[in-house]
Parts: structure tokens; C-alpha cells; sequence
């Protein structure tokens, strides 16, 4: 038996050249199978880094998309709900009861359609009158007792048409039409006669009675009458000019603003005693509005007019509410911007709580601890009914319904004692007041941030808190409409005079709205008041300017009234 190889060496030549070159072979294979297989690694990972780097690509691409989409659906929502704010704004109604004022205008529409159609047909039968069912008589305030009345008697004749007798009265059915006579000027002539003594032949003479604005020829009905019809009832000066030129007087503008101008700072005095009653209550309204000022140009080359935005500031006080004896009054500032330093200026000497809006011009004030802040429902509501009037969200629905609830307590609470209307207020209104604060939380978890609806949310939240304090104290309003009301009648003049001329007449303005929308509050006919005032205040004592409020001129007249029946 041969003797088995255990070496290579130990093989034929030729036998070792051929295994050398199958293992030179096998392992040049395997090199390639190894070389491939990295190729193959190092492909599978770029295709994996690419196909991760694509996707990745995608989902922020995806998610741009989106992000602007939502941008997009934001920004198409508040255009959306400015353009409704400006519609409204511009065509619909002020009035925060849209449905009731809604109503009146149809009832009202519907009324005049009936008359025309009634009055205008003559040919109605009278058993078609007949036929309709009889209408209960509406009842109709009596014409005040003071005023002037002229008489027709309308009789049948002399004597009886069917047997020739006379006539004896048994009575009179008597119907009062009110007339309108229209307004006249007198010319009041103050005659001052020079006298000579008898016997020493000293001359002597009276001298000129006191009057609005000395060395001039107007009088103080008339200019009660200008101020009340510039102020209170919206009529520029020009327009004032014009009528009286209808009457053959000559009167220009420019004469009557400097009128305006003088007698304003006369009353000055009664509009800084009317600010003192202001703040000595324990809450005040506060709120401000925009007007116009007229601007100059300062240099040589510049002399172009320009106007710019100024800012007419009211303080009011209403404690009618609950039942407070004190008179309501409203006070009026002008300023050339809405700087915070305005309203600290203004409420440097109050103490006490203040209704606002959230106008952050007021935070300095606060800060100081003097003055406590009430915030505003209805602002908080307004939010909510812009976005129910542009999108009718079920959501905006509710929250205005519950804030309704609050209002519901409001109306039982009113004109009770402030210790009553805590009561009802902690009984009633605090549950829905702690319920409607939990629930708008939670709504704001469920939407979206950048959504009105959540906006107003948010608007909402931070108010409620500084509302807050009305459940405690029953001095407090709910809402700030007092002040909102005294501003209205400066966003109705500033529709016909447009703008303020000056610094000073913007004073002016202030000064004369003070005194006849304090008037306004408590029922004092302004023009009267105005008249009274201006006939005597020359000559009353400074430290008795109380003696000239509105509220006592109108105790005054009641006082005559009641002598007099």
C-alpha cells in the first residue's frame, strides 16, 4: 500500500501548479464576491440615505403645505370678520340687541306702509271700517302744562237749524294738536338813563349790568342757545351762521367760535366743580374717543394744514344703579394723543374703582394702588358676537348665551341696595360667572390658537379675572356702557363738525360737553340751564359754584312747578 502524501511538496509538479492555481482562483473569486457585496452595502445605504432624505423632504414639504394652508385659512378668517366689523360698522346698527332693533325697524316700516295705504285711499267703505275690529286707544303722555296754548271754538251756529232756537252750552270736547311756531330773535335793549341831582346838579348814572362776555352784543339765551346747538345737538357754527342770516342778521362763524371760545372758559369754573362731584364717587366710567385736530405747518415753506388724530377723554359717574341719591355727572378732557400720561394726569386726586376697556394707557394708573380696575363685559361679549355674526360657531353661540345668564341677575339687581345686590349677585350670578370662566378654558384646549374663536378666548380670560370684583362689591357695574353712552354724543358731533380747529377749541369742546351731557343725565333742559347760568355767574362768589349744578337748577324749577299748582 503506497504511503499517504502529507504535504504539497510531496505532489507531482504539475499537480501542485494546478492546486496553486484553483486556490488562486478561488481566492481571486472570493475577493470579487466580497468586493461586490460591499458594493452592494454601500449602495443599499445611499439608497436608504437618499430615499430618508426624500422622505424627509416630503413630510417638511407636506408640512409647509399645511402650515400655510392654516396661515392662509387665518388670514382669510380675520378679512373675513374685519370686513363683516366694517359692513356692520358702516351699514348695520349700533345697537348691541341686533334682533330687537331688527324687529323695530320692520314694525316701524310696516306702520308707515298701513298709513299710507289708509290715509292715501279715499274710496274705503264704511262697512269695510266697519268690519275691522276696534283698535284699543294708544296711550299718549300729556303736553307739559307750561306750555302756551291758543284756542278755536268751532260752533254750530247761532241758532237751531230745525225749529230756529237758541243755544245753550252743556259742554265742550276739547282736542289738543301740538303746533310749532317758529323761533324768533328780540333785540334786548339795556337803557341806562344819566341823571342830574335837583339841587347839587351831580350827574350819576347805573352802571352796566353783568353780562356773559363783556363789550359784546350777545346776550345769554342766545348764547345758551349756540353752545346747546353746537354740542348738544350737532349743529357746526357755519350752519348756525346760516340761519341767522335767514333772519336778516349778520353773524359770522368766526364770530360766533370766538363767542364759543369766551364763554367757555367763563364756565370753565362750573365744568371743574362738576369734575370734583366726579371724583368723589367710589366707581367711575372711563373711556375715550377720537376727534381731529387741525395742524399748521410750523415753518416759513410748510404753512399746509393737516389734521391729526386727538383724543377726547370722559369720567362718569352713575350711581342710580343702586340707588344712590348722588347726581350723575360726566367729565370731559381733551388731549392732543392717547398717552398714558393723559389719564394718570386726569385721576391724580381718585381713589376708588374705575370701568374700562383694555386700553394698557390706564396700567400706570393702576399700578399706583389708588385705583382698582373693573374690567367690561360687553367688550368681553363683543368679541364673541363678531365671531358668531361671521361664522355662526356654536361655540360663540354659548359663551354669548351664558354671559346673557349674567345679565338676567343684572336686571333683578338693579336699583336695590348695593348689600342687596351682592346678595343676589354671590346667590345667582357667581355660579355662572365660576362655570363660563372653567368652561372657555377648556373650549381653548379643543381649538385651534390661531382661530378667532380662540383669540377671543384668550381676549376673554385675563378680563373675566378683573371683572370679577362686581360680584363683591355692589357699587359695581357689569359692564362700562356708562362711559360708552357719555362718548356717543362726540362720535355724532365729530360726523358734522369733522375736526377741532385748536388746542383751545378742543378745550372748549370738552368744557361744553361736560355741562350739557351732565345736564342730559339728569334730565335738565340744557339751553335753560345754560341761559340761567350765563345771566348770573359774573357776579356769583367763586366758593359757591355748587349753587350753579344742573341738579340744583332742576330742584329749583320743580320747587316753582309745585308752588305754582
Amino acid at each position: 500500500m503506497d504511503k499517504p502524501l502529507s504535504n504539497l511538496a510531496d505532489l507531482p509538479p504539475d499537480v501542485q501548479d494546478f492546486i496553486t492555481a484553483q486556490a488562486a482562483a478561488l481566492a481571486a473569486k472570493d475577493a470579487d464576491i466580497l468586493g461586490l457585496n460591499l458594493t452592494r452595502a454601500a449602495e443599499q445605504k445611499r439608497l436608504k440615505s437618499k430615499m430618508e432624505t426624500t422622505q424627509a423632504a416630503l413630510v417638511a414639504e407636506r408640512t409647509a403645505h399645511s402650515q400655510a394652508i392654516q396661515n392662509r385659512d387665518t388670514i382669510i378668517a380675520d378679512l373675513r370678520m374685519q370686513l363683516d366689523g366694517h359692513k356692520k360698522h358702516r351699514f348695520g346698527s349700533r345697537s348691541e340687541s341686533l334682533d330687537q332693533l331688527a324687529l323695530e325697524l320692520v314694525l316701524e316700516e310696516h306702520e308707515i306702509a298701513q298709513a299710507a295705504e289708509t290715509g292715501g285711499d279715499e274710496d274705503t267703505s264704511a262697512a269695510e271700517q266697519e268690519a275691522k275690529p276696534p283698535r284699543a286707544p294708544r296711550a299718549r303722555k300729556p303736553f307739559p302744562k307750561d306750555l302756551k296754548r291758543t284756542q278755536t271754538r268751532v260752533t254750530p251756529g247761532d241758532a237751531c237749524t230745525d225749529c230756529g232756537g237758541s243755544f245753550r252750552e252743556l259742554g265742550a270736547d276739547v282736542m289738543e294738536e301740538l303746533e310749532y311756531v317758529p323761533g324768533h330773535y328780540i333785540v334786548h335793549q339795556i337803557i341806562r338813563p344819566r341823571m342830574a341831582c335837583t339841587c347839587c346838579e351831580a350827574v350819576t348814572q347805573a352802571p352796566m349790568p353783568s353780562r356773559p362776555i363783556p363789550k359784546s352784543f350777545v346776550g345769554p339765551a342766545l348764547m345758551a342757545h349756540i353752545l346747546a346747538s353746537k354740542y348738544g345737538y350737532h349743529l357746526p357754527l357755519y350752519r348756525q351762521s346760516q340761519m341767522l342770516e335767514n333772519d336778516g342778521i349778520e353773524l359770522s362763524s368766526s364770530l360766533l367760535a370766538s363767542w364759543v371760545g369766551k364763554c367757555t372758559k367763563l364756565l370753565e369754573r362750573v365744568s371743574d366743580a362738576i369734575r370734583n362731584h366726579v371724583l368723589a364717587g367710589k366707581a367711575i366710567f372711563m373711556d375715550d374717543t377720537t376727534v381731529k385736530l387741525l395742524q399748521k405747518g410750523k415753518s416759513r415753506s410748510n404753512h399746509k394744514t393737516k389734521a391729526k388724530t386727538a383724543r377726547l377723554w370722559v369720567y362718569a359717574r352713575d350711581e342710580t344703579p343702586w340707588a344712590s341719591t348722588a347726581p350723575p355727572a360726566a367729565w370731559y378732557q381733551f388731549s392732543t394723543s392717547r398717552g398714558a400720561e393723559h389719564p394718570s394726569k386726569h385721576l391724580q386726586s381718585y381713589a376708588g374703582f374705575a370701568h374700562a376697556d383694555a386700553y394698557a394707557g390706564y396700567n400706570d394708573t393702576y399700578r399706583t394702588g389708588r385705583v382698582t380696575e373693573m374690567a367690561c363685559m360687553v367688550h368681553i361679549r363683543r368679541e364673541f358676537v363678531k365671531v358668531f355674526e361671521s361664522y355662526k360657531l356654536p361655540m360663540a353661540q354659548e359663551a354669548i348665551e351664558r354671559i346673557a345668564k349674567l345679565y338676567e341677575v343684572e336686571t333683578r339687581a338693579r336699583g336695590k341696595s348695593p348689600d342687596e345686590r351682592v346678595a343676589l349677585r354671590q346667590e345667582y350670578a357667581k355660579p355662572i360667572f365660576d362655570d363660563l370662566e372653567v368652561w372657555l378654558r377648556a373650549q381653548l384646549n379643543k381649538i385651534s390658537g390661531k382661530t378667532p374663536l380662540a383669540k377671543a378666548i384668550r381676549y376673554a380670560l385675563p378680563r373675566l379675572s378683573k371683572a370679577r370684583p362686581y360680584l363683591d362689591h355692589g357699587i359695581l357695574e357689569l359692564d362700562n356702557n356708562t362711559a360708552e353712552r357719555a362718548v356717543r354724543p362726540v362720535t355724532l358731533g365729530r360726523k358734522n363738525y369733522l375736526f377741532m380747529g385748536s388746542e383751545a377749541g378742543g378745550k372748549s369742546a370738552a368744557i361744553a360737553y361736560t355741562l350739557i351731557e351732565t345736564c342730559k343725565l339728569n334730565g335738565v333742559n340744557p339751553e335753560a340751564w345754560l341761559t340761567w347760568v350765563l345771566a348770573r355767574i359774573q357776579d356769583h362768589p367763586v366758593n359757591r359754584i355748587g349753587e350753579l349744578m344742573p341738579w340744583k337748577y332742576q330742584a329749583m324749577i320743580d320747587a316753582q312747578k309745585a308752588e305754582a299748582a
